[in-house]
């Protein structure tokens, strides 16, 4: 049996026919970029989270840079102002803050969720932190009351990363709408996923919202008029068409990873693996990767692929660790560096077939 990782042409044919009926009505309209495909997409998407304003932009690293430069032009963050962020999370997350000429202070994760440990985030606060960049790191909730009791406490914004957990839930409230902003990917390979490249930042915000969607379009909310150095950020029509075809199924889509993801933890029992827990009563993960660690990963990954099953380390170099980053390369972060040697992840979609489930979950237990 061969398994991909992820089955991308599998999860879009699903709905084939109504994608092209959407990129035929695009195309015939003659209008390919900030039309009534973005608006109708941008006023769902914010009905689905519940937050007041979503701007389309081009990408997720967009979304969250955007966010960041349209706190610095209304006056809530300055150059070198400091945002704590996880330490072990994809370098977008620091590209973002980096652009902008803030400082990125990295935290450790807590090794048993992949997330930033809230318990070590007071320790981080200096007088420079103006905000924590919370990342739902594979799909799994980074989102507490604690977490909210010490932005309020410091007078910190909480920005989501919230590229991989769209339509997760923290006490029935969707994450993207837990904190002061959230940026979003719509890379093919998300829950929710574009054919192509796209994001998006929500906010309740309204100051915040008219100065992003302005630098998102050169500076601009009037034609010819820019307010701001802006940038070229834009979300476009066909992209938002597919992507509002699909966030109607989205809830149906992550249900059936959830059913997935638990029966990988109930079920694989190999105790050369330790499995992510489940999530407690207030948190609704929707599992965008299904994240296992072993101290034996390399030879788990060589023999699942010589059984037919793809799988993916997310990630192997942790961001103080790249090349691009030479100034954070004497940091240290233990938990860090061993996540990187020691995760692997495993197929995991809505379109995943039960027997392609068992043969993942017997053949880790054999291994």
């Amino acid at each position: 049996m061969e398994i991909k990782f992820l089955d991308l042409q599998k999860i879009n044919l699903q709905n084939q026919s109504e994608i092209e009926t959407a990129i035929l009505e695009t195309f015939q309209s003659g209008w390919y970029l900030l039309g009534e495909k973005t608006k109708q997409f941008e006023n769902n998407l914010s009905q689905y989270i519940g937050s007041k304003h979503i701007i389309g932009v081009a990408n997720g690293l967009d979304a969250l840079r955007l966010i960041i430069r349209g706190y610095l032009e209304i006056g809530i963050f300055k150059e070198s102002d400091e945002i704590i962020v996880p330490a072990n999370t994809y370098i977008a997350s620091l590209l973002a803050i980096t652009d902008n000429r803030l400082v990125p202070i990295m935290v450790e994760p807590n090794p048993e969720n992949y997330n930033l440990d809230f318990d070590k985030i007071e320790s981080a606060i200096t007088p420079k932190t103006k905000a924590i960049m919370t990342v739902h790191l594979y799909g799994q909730i980074a989102y507490n009351t604690k977490l909210k009791e010490i932005a309020n406490r410091y007078n910190l914004k909480i920005i989501e990363d919230n590229a991989q957990a769209i339509g997760a839930e923290y006490e029935g409230i969707k994450t993207g709408n837990l904190g002061d902003a959230a940026g979003f990917s719509f890379y093919p390979g998300k829950n929710l996923g574009a054919l192509g490249d796209g994001g998006a930042v929500s906010t309740n915000d309204s100051k915040l919202a008219i100065a992003i969607r302005a630098l998102a379009n050169y500076g601009s909310l009037e034609k010819y008029k820019n307010t701001y150095k802006g940038l070229n950020s834009r979300l476009d029509e066909i992209q938002a068409a597919v992507l509002d075809v699909k966030l109607k199924y989205l809830d149906q889509d992550n249900e059936r990873r959830r059913k997935v993801a638990r029966r990988y933890i109930s079920e694989i029992t190999n105790s050369k693996v330790i499995l992510p827990k489940e999530p407690k009563s207030e948190a609704e993960h929707v599992w965008h990767l299904f994240v296992i660690q072993t101290d034996y990963r390399d030879e788990l990954q060589k023999f699942l692929a010589e059984k037919g099953i793809q799988t993916i380390i997310h990630y192997p170099i942790p961001p103080h660790q790249q090349e691009c980053y030479t100034e954070y390369k004497d940091f240290h972060f233990p938990i860090t560096e061993k996540l990187s040697q020691n995760v692997l992840s495993l197929p995991i979609s809505q379109v995943m077939a039960d027997d392609e489930i068992d043969f993942v979950i017997k053949t880790i237990n054999s291994f």
